[in-house]
């Protein structure tokens, strides 16, 4: 029998806070502009305290600010947080690159005998 894993925080980095889809829709939302919780969940269909939530661990791991403006409170995208996981996914567009040129040379080829 395999032993449980622990389950990392949802807080410890960014990584495990952008892999819930909520979150990540979240950050697309706040991509454009600051927006105020109320607008956020209109925009998701969910409710007050459960955008909040979602709000919290995403500031907790530095991918929003938030800064107050009267009773409101306002969020905002702070993509230096995400530096870590475009490190790591930058790592893979060497992959992609030659597999789309492979790709692209192996269709150009197949074109030239189709026409002969």
């Amino acid at each position: 029998m395999i032993p449980d894993m622990a389950r990392a925080r949802t807080t410890a980095d960014a990584f495990n806070a952008i892999a819930e889809p909520h979150r990540r829709e979240i950050l697309t939302l706040l991509k454009g502009c600051e927006r105020v919780v109320s607008d956020i969940a209109d925009a998701m269909g969910m409710n007050q305290p459960a955008v909040s939530k979602h709000l919290r661990v995403l500031r907790e791991v530095g991918l929003v600010y938030v800064h107050p403006e009267g009773r409101q409170r306002r969020y905002g995208l702070d993509a230096r947080g995400l530096e870590s996981v475009h490190g790591w996914t930058g790592g893979f567009e060497e992959y992609w690159s030659e597999s789309l040129e492979r790709l692209n040379t192996y269709v150009k080829k197949r074109q030239r005998e189709e026409q002969q």
